[in-house]
């Protein structure tokens, strides 16, 4: 690790107020807990002059719930989103995927909306300054080579946030705070399938609140992910899938990746399961296409056919499950 570089720490008290910050500070850099920020920081991967500290802004810490359904604040605490009573019960894959987050330590400080805005990570990318220079950097940051993909132009760094793919299979929208006002957008449209540059908020937006429809509450769901070691690690791989059931068949099947991707993603083809029963052919149908759809690569110690064999393990065991 580097030791931190100087930079101006400005503490808004309002979401309005960061945004003007940033606007006055464009090379600045939003942090909540900052428990993978800083990480970057102390590796000389990110080098700000400018960090904007959220904590104080106690708008985007509050959970609230009316008649359109559950609205949790950017700042929330996984471990907040992973302990409330009402997320659990509704938005069990929600609460399954905070509480997998790192470790517990983490999980007191990290918040819901750094976890949404996790930098791609892959193997050549999240290492010391020292040991990206001896391998003349990559593409994702000051070099020409993708050491990943050898000769192409395309980074396929790795998406590994884990609460994204289940607030996707509910379908949940997100405010976007900026210079330009506030908008609400599916939380799917937060994302691209690029590894340089995986978010489209738009310069100085700042994510504020998630929305979860209260159509969908309670509609069963599960989150589980593979990881190195038990604890602490990103996921290699990470399924979330949300199953209704009417008499022995599907009526709504929902399933998100990550870890395998440079974006959270959202299997296609699950409509075409509507009306099925789901019998062990089903299920195979099922693991095989998310198989197809994950496209790992050498972005960890793990190799990507390894990973891409775990996705869709993860995904038919979740499956069967929910539907059993």
């Amino acid at each position: 690790m580097e030791y931190m570089p100087n930079f101006q720490l400005h503490r808004p008290e309002s979401a309005a107020e960061a945004v003007k910050l940033h606007s006055e500070n464009t090379a600045a850099l939003y942090v909540a807990g900052g428990t993978d920020m800083i990480v970057n920081v102390r590796r000389g991967i990110e080098q700000p002059e400018n960090l904007i500290d959220l904590s104080a802004v106690t708008e985007l810490k509050a959970i609230t719930e009316d008649k359109e359904g559950l609205h949790i604040g950017a700042g929330v605490t996984l471990k907040e989103v992973s302990g409330n009573e009402h997320i659990v019960s509704n938005y069990q894959a929600v609460a399954e995927a905070a509480a997998a987050v790192a470790g517990i330590t983490h999980q007191q400080y990290g918040t819901l909306g750094g976890n949404l805005c996790l930098d791609t990570r892959c193997l050549f990318y999240n290492q010391s300054e020292w040991w990206r220079q001896s391998n003349d950097y990559c593409l994702k940051a000051r070099g020409e080579t993708c050491h990943v993909a050898s000769g192409g132009k395309r980074c396929f760094a790795a998406f590994s946030g884990d609460v994204a793919p289940s607030l996707l299979v509910y379908q949940a929208e997100v405010d976007l705070v900026g210079p330009e006002g506030t908008r609400r957008i599916p939380l799917a449209e937060m994302y691209q399938n690029d590894g340089l540059d995986h978010l489209t908020l738009k310069p100085g937006e700042l994510l504020t609140v998630i929305h979860l429809p209260k159509a969908l509450a309670g509609c069963p769901s599960r989150y589980e992910k593979a990881r190195i070691r038990g604890s602490i690690d990103y996921p290699l791989a990470g399924a979330a899938v949300r199953l209704e059931m009417a008499d022995g068949n599907v009526k709504d099947l929902a399933i998100a990746l990550t870890g395998v991707n440079p974006y959270p993603q959202i299997v296609k083809g699950t409509d075409d399961y509507a009306g099925d029963a789901l019998d062990e052919e089903s299920l195979d149908k099922l693991r095989d296409n998310v198989r197809k759809q994950a496209k790992p690569m050498k972005t960890t110690t793990v190799a990507p056919w390894y990973r891409r064999r775990v996705i869709g393990a993860l995904a038919r065991r979740l499956t069967a499950e929910l539907a059993g």
